[in-house]
């Protein structure tokens, strides 16, 4: 009789440890659901590729896009701007923030930024979420 509830008592307090330990899984999964980012069109591939796939078009679409203001590069203006801005949960661009330079950098990086394509909205627990992003411009005119 005594081994017998030795043995019950052991295989139930092996249970509950094994329950408690599993459980301290999921509450960690709870905390740490993976915020997933956009997707800029034609990026597909695992997590990683999908990430650099978007730096680079990202920069593509900056560089076949950049315009000097012709005013600001005529009388040597130049600055750093940074744009903030969030990928809203239908996949466009809302400006959130223009800082740096004068008003006429902020407009010509403003306006790179507005022309960014329809994007695939990031996710998070399955859903689609605003993801806040911050691109600097650097303006030089190289000239003396």
């Amino acid at each position: 009789m005594m081994k017998k509830l030795l043995l019950l008592l052991f295989i139930v307090s092996t249970s509950l440890v094994y329950a408690q330990e599993n459980w301290g899984d999921l509450k960690k999964n709870k905390l740490t659901l993976k915020e997933i980012p956009p997707v800029w069109p034609g990026c597909s591939g695992s997590a990683l590729e999908k990430e650099r796939c978007f730096n680079q078009e990202l920069s593509k679409h900056i560089m076949s896009n950049f315009t000097y203001p012709t005013q600001e590069y005529n009388n040597n203006i130049q600055g750093r701007v940074v744009v903030s801005f969030k990928i809203n949960t239908k996949g466009f661009v809302e400006i959130k923030n223009v800082r740096g330079g004068n008003k006429g950098l902020q407009e010509a990086a403003k306006t790179i930024i507005l022309k960014i394509p329809k994007l695939t909205p990031g996710m998070m627990g399955g859903k689609p979420r605003e993801i806040s992003m911050s691109v600097p411009f650097n303006f030089k005119t190289n000239k003396k």
